[in-house]
């Protein structure tokens, strides 16, 4: 074999074909066979997120009951063995033999893709679940599934493994009641945590109980005892209210309007605060467009439009001045859009962005006219609104100027950064890290500790601005902050580019007490407001340094809490003297590489951000300006507080 390659390439990049090319290499993956060999195509990831999808996709076949007034209640269970049980009072699922297929109709329902009674529009004038692929997706990502079905004077049941029937349909005799009970278990072959998250169950079914007025949500969690029970008869009014309810509102109630056209229903609530961030919720027949769609933008159009025409005419905008942009007009603004329409274009099984082009202008113009005569029946809350964004494009303005100092051009100047940054000699964002360390001490500590090949320092002085009490261009005035946006590379708000990170780890290193957890809640607050797609990409990290060292048996032994700390004195039946870690700059550059630095035994936690929607409300609870929903949300956890003075 011949050493030479042709210019351009290594041996390394020189592959064999396989022997055989044929029709026998082709394969074809039937029915839920390929929902289990390619289950992100059905709900998005095997992550926590996709784990959660499986009751969503349960919970919005009993949704899709309520819409048309068939169901009234619906019961979330999630068991003590890890597996969910979902219940409705609605029609229940049909039983008899299906005339295509000859199975029960409720087999052929949970086993076969896109079977379901909302695609003529006969069974369901509006609906979520328009693909018919939920409920079988579901079972062939469970370990195992139950349905049982209440059903014109009867009651059935039928058991799956990992999308098969194990059971015929059982006729288990009389029964009162009507209605559909779900049982399944997450299948770990599948997913890489199979532990519900009560919160993110939680957030959903609220959520729903806004959505669906008067209709009943229950969640019961065996495991810990908790539960909750939603019912609102307010609807995205009262949705709009509790989002806003840690900020000060420009006006004292929602804006709601609700029109149909062309048989479609919008819905919309708005509430302007005196917040700087915005909070858009839509939706179409119930379900969570969290990449939006034509409806979000007929709705930012009218906005748009009428706040500028408004104060136009009413002479807050001179001739002279520029349009309004959107987002100086939906700052500080919370709002829900909810539309139901009969034939809904999604984009993907898990429904994230709407696609239907005729809901763009048909929102535009139902919202266009509401909002229109709001402002004409209060001008003194439609000048306070006006007045709030034109104050915002002011903002804007100062913040395009500060953020001239934050670009990198060119190659980035050290000597230049205030915050003195001390950068790797790695090239390969995915191969630097970044620590951002609080202090000059303690980021001397980790200038001599670190790995000067992949690891870059970047220390900054005191706590950062409060972002949650800040408009943009007050926010990008500080120093520190401008230091760490120009360090990282990407920018921020509408010119943040990922692509630009110069690290794919960006850590947090702060102090094991509570200035130190102040600081990285305020970092937190920071890069959750302006540069989330860092979170969302993975790259956020908390660094956990020790609180305690004992030296015993000529080792160094360390402790992150007083717990771990008090377990090693039962261990040993000793007490010797601990060292408690005041600060990191009392750490030597050894102590600090050996537990906090060195990838091979430090532990770091991945920021992540699995509900947006909850995320937002728990920063402006914590960082707003209001304080009762401050001491309401820490005597609600107080009790779940485990160390208070450490990381955890």
């Amino acid at each position: 074999m011949s050493d030479k390659t042709e210019p351009g390439t290594s041996q390394n990049d020189i592959v064999s074909p396989p022997a055989v090319y044929d029709e026998s290499q082709i394969q074809v993956l039937e029915g839920l066979e390929a929902v289990r060999r390619r289950p992100g195509m059905y709900i998005g990831s095997t992550s926590l997120r996709g784990l959660h999808q499986l009751i969503f996709e349960i919970v919005d076949n009993s949704v899709d009951e309520a819409l048309v007034g068939a169901c009234t209640k619906i019961d979330v269970v999630l068991e003590a063995d890890g597996s969910a049980t979902v219940t409705d009072n609605g029609r229940g699922v049909p039983v008899g033999t299906h005339p295509q297929l000859g199975r029960p109709t409720v087999e052929v329902v949970y086993t076969v893709l896109h079977a379901g009674g909302k695609f003529d529009g006969a069974g369901y004038k509006v609906s979520g679940g328009l693909h018919g692929v939920g409920a079988a997706v579901v079972n062939a990502l469970s370990e195992w599934m139950t349905v049982e079905v209440e059903r014109e004077g009867r009651k059935y049941r039928q058991q799956y493994a990992r999308g098969v029937p194990v059971t015929p349909l059982e006729d288990l005799g009389p029964a009162k009641g009507r209605g559909t009970t779900v049982s399944f278990k997450p299948d770990p072959e599948i997913f890489e945590d199979t532990e519900f998250r009560y919160e993110t169950v939680a957030t959903r079914l609220r959520e729903l109980a806004f959505l669906l007025k008067g209709v009943e949500l229950t969640l019961q969690d065996k495991r810990t005892g908790e539960g909750h029970w939603f019912k609102f008869t307010g609807g995205i009014v009262t949705f709009a209210s509790h989002l806003s309810r840690a900020k000060v509102s420009l006006h004292p109630d929602p804006i709601y309007y609700h029109g149909v056209r062309n048989d479609v229903e919008i819905e919309a609530a708005l509430q302007w605060t005196d917040g700087y961030s915005e909070i858009l919720l839509s939706f179409a027949n119930l379900i969570r467009t969290h990449e939006g769609g034509t409806h979000e933008a007929g709705f930012k159009m009218a906005l748009t439009r009428v706040l500028n025409d408004y104060a136009r005419r009413h002479g807050q905008l001179k001739e002279n001045q520029e349009n309004l942009l959107g987002e100086d007009i939906r700052e500080g603004l919370t709002a829900i859009l909810s539309v139901k329409l009969p034939e809904p274009q999604f984009e993907g099984q898990t429904k994230t962005k709407l696609g239907n082009t005729e809901i763009r202008g048909l929102v535009d113009s139902v919202l266009g006219e509401g909002l229109s005569l709001y402002l004409e029946e209060n001008p003194a809350i439609a000048r306070r609104l006006v007045e709030k964004a034109i104050n915002a494009a002011r903002a804007r303005e100062a913040a395009r100027r500060a953020r001239d100092l934050t670009r990198r051009k060119t190659a980035l100047d050290v000597a230049a950064l205030p915050g003195k940054l001390t950068d790797c000699t790695v090239r390969d964002p995915a191969m630097a890290e970044l620590f951002i360390v609080e202090g000059d001490s303690a980021g001397g500590s980790a200038k001599q500790a670190r790995d000067r090949r992949f690891q870059a320092i970047l220390p900054i002085r005191g706590k950062i601005i409060n972002v949650e009490k800040a408009r943009v261009d007050r926010v990008l005035s500080q120093e520190e902050i401008r230091t760490i946006v120009t360090a990282i590379g990407t920018g921020i708000g509408e010119e943040f580019d990922l692509d630009k990170a110069r690290y794919h780890k960006i850590i947090i290193m702060a102090d094991a007490d509570v200035d130190g957890a102040h600081i990285r809640t305020l970092l937190l607050t920071f890069f959750f407001r302006y540069m989330r797609p860092l979170l969302e990409a993975g790259y956020l990290y908390i660094a956990q340094p020790p609180l305690y060292r004992v030296v015993h048996g000529g080792k160094d032994h360390y402790f992150y809490n007083e717990d771990d700390l008090e377990a090693f004195y039962e261990k040993i039946g000793k007490r010797p003297t601990a060292q408690r870690f005041k600060g990191l700059g009392e750490m030597s550059a050894d102590q600090l590489w050996e537990t906090t630095m060195d990838p091979e035994r430090r532990t770091l936690l991945r920021v992540t951000v699995e509900d947006a929607q909850q995320a937002d409300q728990i920063f402006s609870i914590l960082m707003g300006v209001k304080v009762e929903p401050r001491r309401e949300f820490i005597e609600q956890h107080a009790g779940s507080v485990r160390w208070l003075d450490t990381v955890v």
